[in-house]
């Protein structure tokens, strides 16, 4: 990775609007994930970019894997690390970049016979916000030969990563309304299906919606398919 020329901004500048693109594309989570480390290898020259995200289930918290354009089996593999663990738990925890020159002395990092194998030797690592407090997760730029990361890379690399985080979170958000969308329109096509059995059946509220029940389980479909039949079947 060369020290910051003028031209290299441009390389940055068309990362940006890269990765800009994926907050108003319609590619899904992970297409937008390897669109990210593709880019920012690709600009900055680096032998790997990684891009990990923070475990969005319950119990404590972790941060794991989710992209690189890496190809070999030995970095590709799932990994995760608890939020106390290595180069990227303390950048995560402490929501401030890291850089290391020389991975193979730094004690904070995890997979030193992995590096050696690659061939890693030195690295930055960025946090990813989408707010100055919110960190979603933490981006890895790795070199093969010894390299002194500049202010201007680490600031440059930053801006990527927290460009990153706003696509990340907005394909989140735009999941999690589908979601509910779908959910809510289940619920309507039950509620109207459960009505109809009332009718039909003379059935209690409570009654109808258990015979739903069944008959899900009996046919193996969904709520929401046996619904829309019994809706389909009241409408011709």
């Amino acid at each position: 990775m060369d020290e910051i020329t003028p031209g290299t901004y441009d390389k940055y500048i068309k990362a940006l609007m890269d990765v800009s693109e994926a907050i108003t594309s319609d590619l899904y989570l992970e297409d937008i994930l390897k669109l990210i480390v593709m880019v920012t290898a690709k600009v900055t020259g680096v032998e790997i970019c990684s891009l990990w995200l923070m475990d969005e289930g319950e119990g404590p918290q972790r941060i794991r894997l989710k992209a690189t354009q890496a190809i070999d089996p030995d970095y590709v593999k799932d990994r995760a690390l608890n939020m106390n663990e290595g180069v990227v738990g303390f950048v995560a925890s402490n929501n401030k970049p890291l850089i290391v020159k020389d991975v193979l002395k730094e004690r904070l990092f995890k997979e030193k016979e992995m590096a050696k194998k690659l061939g890693l030797v030195s690295m930055v690592s960025v946090p990813m916000h989408v707010r100055e407090d919110k960190v979603i997760g933490v981006l890895n730029c790795f070199t093969a030969e010894a390299h002194d990361f500049s202010q201007t890379e680490v600031n440059l690399i930053t801006t990527v990563a927290n460009q990153a985080a706003i696509a990340i979170e907005n394909t989140r958000l735009l999941v999690r309304t589908k979601v509910i969308e779908e959910e809510l329109e289940t619920r309507k096509k039950i509620e109207r299906a459960k009505e109809i059995l009332m009718v039909k059946k003379n059935l209690p509220a409570d009654k109808a919606f258990r015979w739903l029940q069944k008959k899900s389980m009996d046919t193996r479909k969904s709520m929401r398919e046996i619904a829309d039949a019994i809706i389909i079947s009241q409408d011709l």
